[in-house]
């Protein structure tokens, strides 16, 4: 599995997040609503590496003098090509979010045995929140046909955690 390190919505931009996910299973497409994992919520993945060292946790509380921040859920985008792929929703990035992921990347790369994953790297990363996996190419014109799917969400990043694929537990950063 995977470690990553996490950026968490404050209780309004969570909830909106989770309604575009209620509207998606309305319509049938498979959101991430049906995750009933107590780790599910709505996030922006900052940096995943094979594994991370526990130690990473004190080592990121820096970056929480930077939260809260403010931010946009904007624009619908998919991830993948073929029959099935990933909706997801662009966060746009704002100079402190990229300024934010900056530093997380520079407080995370020691901790990391084998790096990060490339895509995670500053000036590769596509900061974004997940709405849906292995949407079938016929029901995307359903899926970014909804209204909230395509409705600007000002919110709100209030906190940090990290991800523990391997062990599946949520260590909160701070």
């Amino acid at each position: 599995m995977v470690h990553s390190v996490e950026l968490l919505f404050d209780a309004d931009t969570d909830a909106a997040v989770r309604q575009v996910w209620s509207d998606l299973a309305e319509a049938g497409i498979r959101s991430l609503a049906g995750h009933r994992s107590p780790t599910n919520r709505p996030h922006v993945t900052l940096t995943v590496a094979e594994h991370l060292d526990d130690t990473v946790d004190s080592a990121l509380r820096p970056v929480l003098d930077r939260l809260p921040l403010p931010c946009v859920i904007g624009a619908p985008m998919l991830f993948g090509a073929g029959r099935a792929v990933t909706l997801v929703r662009l966060v746009v990035p704002s100079a402190p979010l990229l300024d934010l992921h900056a530093e997380t990347h520079r407080l995370t790369v020691p901790h990391m045995p084998k790096g990060p994953l490339p895509h995670a790297d500053p000036g590769h990363w596509t900061p974004h929140v997940t709405l849906a996996r292995r949407v079938p190419a016929d029901r995307l014109g359903t899926a970014v046909g909804l209204p909230r799917v395509n409705r600007d969400i000002r919110g709100t990043a209030v906190a940090l955690r990290h991800w523990d694929g391997d062990a599946k537990v949520v260590h909160p950063i701070g």
